[in-house]
């Protein structure tokens, strides 16, 4: 069974392979993301990151908001700052919940006894229990899928401005421009590869190799003059054409 709704701003798509896949285990996928949104998103007035941003006492932070906070904190450093839950002083954890969000709602489901399903959120995905196709967008035309990769038990994330436009930030040097056009990320599940392909990008030309040195992650990297750039064991996920 296979639904799609628009939350967060974006499409998600939930493949579930399984014949106990009813009508109530996708609403509970759908309620879950919605909660996500109504909790984190920096645009809703009365989510929990607006109301931080407007002055809410630390000590009436909910306990996953501050799990969050750790885990940007935690990225941040991992990443030497080019990851950055805030910015201008302001609550801004988006460049994480997303793949946090994805790898709850596949733990979700694995605790409801599915193992072999799909999760598509804006175009990262949590693959798993069989190989799955996942396509990467040529950026400068998003109609044509450049390569195509086959995973199991994966994630699979990208980050780029070709869709929503300069949306990833430099942490270090705002004013830098960035000559990358997006970056995709292979890793063991999908917010670890979200998270990282958020900060690889804001790092530039230097994003690849940052990818290279992480044990268990494959990136693939694409520059604004078109040109791609691979991790070292990145073709082993690519279907041949």
């Amino acid at each position: 069974m296979k639904q799609t709704w628009l939350i967060m701003g974006m499409p998600i798509t939930v493949v579930i392979e399984d014949r106990a896949a009813n009508a109530q285990v996708f609403q509970n996928i759908h309620d879950y993301f919605q909660s996500v949104d109504t909790k984190y998103s920096p645009f809703k007035s009365d989510s929990e990151v607006s109301r931080i941003n407007d002055g809410l006492p630390e000590a009436e932070w909910p306990e996953e908001m501050k799990h969050i906070l750790k885990l940007c904190e935690q990225t941040k450093q991992q990443t030497s700052g080019y990851f950055d839950g805030f910015r201008d002083g302001k609550l801004d954890p988006s460049g994480l919940v997303k793949g946090w969000a994805i790898q709850q709602a596949a733990e979700l489901l694995h605790s409801m006894g599915f193992k072999q399903f799909y999760i598509d959120a804006g175009g990262d995905v949590q693959a798993n229990g069989r190989e799955w196709k996942v396509g990467i967008r040529n950026p400068f035309d998003s109609d044509e899928i450049i390569k195509v990769l086959s995973v199991k038990d994966l994630g699979v994330a990208t980050s780029g401005t070709y869709i929503r436009g300069q949306h990833i930030y430099n942490p270090i040097d705002d004013k830098q421009i960035n000559d990358i056009a997006s970056l995709t990320v292979i890793g063991p599940k999908i917010y670890e590869a979200d998270r990282f392909a958020t900060a690889a990008f804001a790092m530039g030309r230097s994003g690849i190799e940052f990818m290279e040195s992480l044990d268990g992650f494959e990136a693939y990297m694409i520059d604004l003059n078109q040109q791609a750039t691979l991790t070292s064991g990145f073709n082993q996920y690519v279907e041949a054409a």
